[in-house]
């Protein structure tokens, strides 16, 4: 028998996942990623609350890399075997993002608010008469 047959042998067989995320290790991984996810969430609800300058692309940019992240740890697993065992920081998750999304929807809120007042005093503005066509003498009758 040759050495490459005994190697052969006595390697694991392939199976399509990622071997470095066997099934003891990807739940702790997962359990870092959700942290992190947490975190992120957790950070960007209390800058859109608190901060006027809190950079919204930068905390999108760390969440879609968090997400990237957790779609590489679930990638052939058994998602109920995995929700099972990490129920209580996915219901505390859900609950962070439900909080997330109320401000979230408060700022872009205001953000209509203020792009509703910039509109009526632009419209204020065009509307003294100042720039009208028939003060300026466009406008043929």
């Amino acid at each position: 028998m040759s050495d490459q047959a005994t190697i052969s042998e006595n390697l694991p067989a392939r199976t399509g996942v990622d071997p470095h995320l066997t099934a003891a290790r990807r739940p702790a991984s997962l359990a870092s990623i959700i942290g992190r996810i947490e975190q992120a969430i957790d950070e960007e609800t209390v800058g859109l609350r608190s901060d006027p300058h809190f950079d919204l692309r930068a905390s999108n940019t760390r969440k879609s890399r968090c997400l990237y992240e957790l779609n590489r740890a679930i990638k052939g697993a058994n998602l109920a075997e995995m929700a099972v065992g990490h129920r209580e920081s996915l219901t505390r998750l859900r609950e962070k993002l439900a909080r997330n999304e109320a401000a979230i929807l408060a700022h872009l809120s205001a953000v209509g608010e203020v792009a509703a007042l910039l509109k009526n005093v632009i419209q204020t503005a065009e509307a003294d008469g100042t720039y009208s066509a028939s003060e300026c003498g466009w406008a043929q009758g």
